[in-house]
């Protein structure tokens, strides 16, 4: 158990997590909710061993934490709990034993089976009780390469890595040396590495419509200036002009092959068809969105093959693993570049994936996130209507869930919203990724602070109230210094 308080130890008041019969592996296990405990029984936030070990973090920690999107400071500073004890289903206890109900990322999108999921912990045990590491390595990514395979007939070859951004470097790299040339181009957010945020390199607004403003390229030599210029999506004109300039020096196009709805027509097969008029490779990257909306990725939906897929975060259910997927042509590179690290070759990964992939397809887990993501969507649009609160739900897909403030002061609303919803027992912003742990009797409680939260906001927004009911600063947007 990780420390919290000065002594090392961590207080366990309030509700105790139940016993791990009552777990709920997915939706058609998940027991009955109970509601949390009400927000009048709870501690604090402010004087919480999950607050003081965050204060203690960022003096140690340059940024308090190792994702962005897992700082507290990006949904309510002072208030959302930075650690958590143990995590079930869509179910978190944070440190000092608080019950909350996940109606945010769950686990940034990584465990669409739900935390702890009982099948996939089944098989992770078992590689740790036969040994997760060795000198030799374990078959089970063998496995793994001909199972992605078999899902993706249009591939040949695999590497692993273990995480999202690794995965991507690796994609690039791979891309570049089969075709010798250097420069990438980019739609979308495809993670921290030097290759892609050397974008922001003497142009720092490049990145700014793709997905994270702020990304200060401050480490990325210079050098790399000119080597990865950036388009919007479903715009054909500014693909187009990338390739006048850039054409014939084109390693790949690296994009999502989409994120929250539908590419416009043929919009995907443009940008394919072209990138190989030019010689370079089109590569999908499926790290959000793989799985989620169709089991094997949204390219398979969307009827697009491309010559290199990346994959990440679901693939493992919350265990570290990553592919890169390709053609046998495309994945030439790959022979010849020096790509290797000591811990991709460790077993839980793989075991975990492979489990990943059965319970997937068996569940339908796709299919029950997009229905779960849909009474969601309507739960906010129903309650924003009854309140006449300016909340915009858009026509995205379900299954990435997510509404807008439509407001001046959209961002404090944004941070009174988690405010009140922490308060009721739900981790919850403006975005919820679905899992299969997600069972209609949540959500209804779900909808019901939802209606109630909403009508507080609604009352304060009318009274002018906003800044004064905010219980601590504005939540973060993009990417900032803490300290």
């Amino acid at each position: 158990m990780a420390g919290g308080a000065a002594n090392g130890e961590v207080s366990t008041e309030g509700a105790a997590p139940r016993d791990a019969s009552e777990g709920s592996a997915g939706a058609e296990e998940a027991p009955e909710a109970e509601r949390p405990a009400s927000p009048d029984a709870r501690v604090a936030a402010s004087a919480s061993a999950t607050q003081r070990l965050y204060e203690r973090a960022k003096r140690i920690i340059p940024g308090g934490v190792q994702l962005l999107s897992k700082r507290p400071e990006q949904m309510a500073p002072g208030l959302w709990p930075a650690y958590y004890r143990e995590a079930r289903g869509c179910e978190v206890w944070d440190l000092d034993g608080r019950h909350y109900y996940d109606l945010s990322t769950n686990g940034i999108g990584a465990c669409l089976l739900g935390f702890r999921d009982e099948d996939v912990t089944r098989a992770a045990i078992g590689a740790i009780e036969r040994g997760s590491m060795s000198t030799l390595n374990p078959p089970e990514e063998v496995e793994l390469a001909e199972r992605l395979c078999a899902i993706h007939p249009w591939a040949q070859q695999v590497r692993f890595t273990r995480s999202g951004g690794e995965s991507c470097a690796a994609a690039i790299r791979i891309a570049r040396a089969t075709t010798g040339r250097s420069v990438v181009a980019v739609c979308g957010y495809h993670g921290w590495h030097d290759w892609y945020l050397s974008a922001n390199l003497g142009e720092t607004e490049a990145l700014s419509g793709h997905l994270l403003p702020g990304l200060d390229p401050a480490g990325v030599p210079k050098e790399l200036t000119g080597t990865v210029p950036t388009f919007p999506y479903n715009d054909r004109e500014a693909f187009r002009s990338i390739l006048d300039r850039y054409g014939p020096r084109l390693a790949c196009v690296i994009m999502e092959p989409c994120r929250y709805r539908d590419p416009e027509p043929g919009f995907l097969e443009y940008v394919r068809d072209e990138a190989h008029r030019a010689g370079a490779l089109l590569v999908f990257d499926e790290i959000t969105i793989g799985w989620r909306l169709t089991y094997g990725g949204a390219h398979l939906r969307l009827g697009v093959a491309p010559d290199i897929a990346v994959f990440a975060k679901a693939l493992g259910n919350g265990h570290p693993i990553g592919a890169v997927i390709g053609t046998e042509q495309a994945m030439q590179g790959a022979h010849v570049s020096f790509i290797s690290s000591t811990y991709w070759t460790e077993r839980v990964g793989p075991a975990a994936a492979l489990a990943t992939l059965a319970k997937m397809e068996a569940t339908g887990a796709a299919a029950h996130a997009g229905a779960i993501g849909e009474r969601i969507m309507a739960s906010w649009s129903r309650n924003a209507a009854r309140h006449g609160l300016p909340v915009e739900t858009g026509d995205g897909y379900a299954c990435l869930a997510h509404f807008r403030f439509v407001h001046d002061q959209a961002e404090q609303l944004r941070t009174l919203y988690t405010q009140l919803m922490l308060e009721r027992g739900f981790l919850a912003g403006t975005a919820v990724y679905p899992t299969l742990a997600h069972t209609e009797n949540i959500v209804n409680m779900y909808d019901e602070e939802v209606d109630c939260v909403f009508g507080i906001i609604a009352d304060a927004l009318r009274e002018d109230k906003v800044e004064q009911s905010l219980r601590g600063p504005t939540a973060h947007s993009g990417f900032r210094r803490l300290l």
